[in-house]
């Protein structure tokens, strides 16, 4: 007998321009679900101290893959120490990879600089790059080139929390101000008719 409250598992595989489009953030709906994307790897990043689902910390490598004409998404390649794994990959090489689509970073794990990012965020690259950007990134499960698939350590997926963000709380306190705004726009007239019979 079938479980009513399971909750089925998308074993789907998506184009990533299906979930996400590169002028908004990513839908909660497509967080963590299985994408496809082609291209080639533009510019290559070190993000330290990263945490793997099994909670190990690590460096990891983050490419830029410009997967259509003017777009591009970050990519976590693996862990920094194999990044000479595949040195057949080059900035020209055609890429197609799959991964889970991860929501961006927003806690800084080390600086930031040219070579380094200091959290998940694509964001931190916009100054160096005319491309639109994805929010979020790829985690990457696999990557193929024209020769055949690159076999490399790949990341366990983080968990991701659940937690509400602290912006949230904020838009709540926005919106509660505002009501209070509008209830006291309202009330001024019968406040200044009141004066006016005193």
């Amino acid at each position: 007998m079938k479980n009513p409250t399971a909750i089925p598992v998308d074993n789907k595989i998506y184009p990533v321009q299906d979930l996400a489009a590169p002028t908004g953030s990513i839908p909660a709906a497509s967080i963590g679900k299985s994408v496809s994307a082609s291209g080639h790897y533009i510019a290559n990043f070190k993000a330290p101290n990263q945490i793997d689902g099994n909670g190990a910390v690590a460096d990891w490598e983050v490419a830029l893959l410009q997967n259509e004409t003017n777009t591009a998404i970050l990519v976590v390649r693996g862990l920094w120490k194999d990044r000479f794994a595949s040195p057949d990959i080059v900035m020209a090489t055609q890429v197609e990879i799959t991964g889970t689509l991860m929501p961006h970073q927003s806690d800084d794990r080390a600086a930031n600089t040219s070579s380094q990012l200091s959290r998940l965020d694509s964001s931190l690259v916009v100054g160096s790059t005319d491309l639109q950007l994805y929010d979020g990134f790829i985690l990457e499960k696999s990557e193929r080139t024209r020769d055949g698939a690159v076999d490399r350590t790949r990341i366990l997926e983080p968990k991701l929390s659940h937690d509400v963000p602290g912006y949230y709380w904020q838009h709540i306190s926005y919106v509660v101000i505002w009501w209070f705004m509008v209830g006291l726009v309202i009330w001024m007239p019968f406040y200044r008719r009141r004066e006016e019979k005193l």
